[in-house]
């Protein structure tokens, strides 16, 4: 089922989704960012199928999240490396992950772990902070809705550019 795009929606949760809200879309950027880089990878860590891999690399590549490049062992293969706007979503999948870890596990399940590679310690939870520092929860935060004539109507130019190589 094909949902319509939130392209011109005024909220940023709603316009991000349009690009990462499949969920493969996000696990494809996981292993990237674990430095997977060839479609053969992707399609064996993950186990989806070609033509749904296929699509979603496209995509990602189109968003600029990603972006293909030469093998970078000289073969005639191509690779995907991750962006900056692709390294971007760290943090988005970090506060995800430890959703997951909080909410999805019973305790003593085992499960993966991130450790800072320098300590080989777990990373410390996200906070959510005011630009001053104090911790916020969810009933500190309030959103601004712009008036009506600031919108903007069309998409982002970055939303529509196609990144393909360098």
């Amino acid at each position: 089922m094909k949902h319509k795009s939130n392209e011109t929606s005024i909220c940023p949760v709603a316009r991000s989704l349009d690009v990462i809200g499949e969920w493969w879309s996000l696990l494809i950027v996981r292993d990237a960012m674990l430095g997977v880089k060839r479609f053969s990878d992707f399609q064996r860590r993950l186990g989806m199928a070609k033509n749904i891999l296929s699509a979603r690399l496209k995509r990602l590549a189109e968003a600029g999240v990603l972006e293909i490049v030469p093998a970078s062992d000289g073969s005639a293969y191509q690779e995907y490396e991750l962006t900056e706007k692709g390294k971007a979503l760290q943090p988005t999948l970090l506060a995800l992950r430890q959703w997951g870890e909080q909410f999805m596990f019973s305790p003593g399940d085992a499960h993966s772990t991130l450790v800072d590679k320098r300590s080989r310690k777990p990373l410390a939870k996200l906070e959510v902070r005011s630009i001053d520092g104090r911790r916020l929860g969810t009933d500190d935060i309030d959103i601004i809705i712009p008036p009506e004539p600031q919108r903007r109507r069309v998409p982002h130019p970055s939303r529509t550019s196609r990144r393909v190589g360098k």
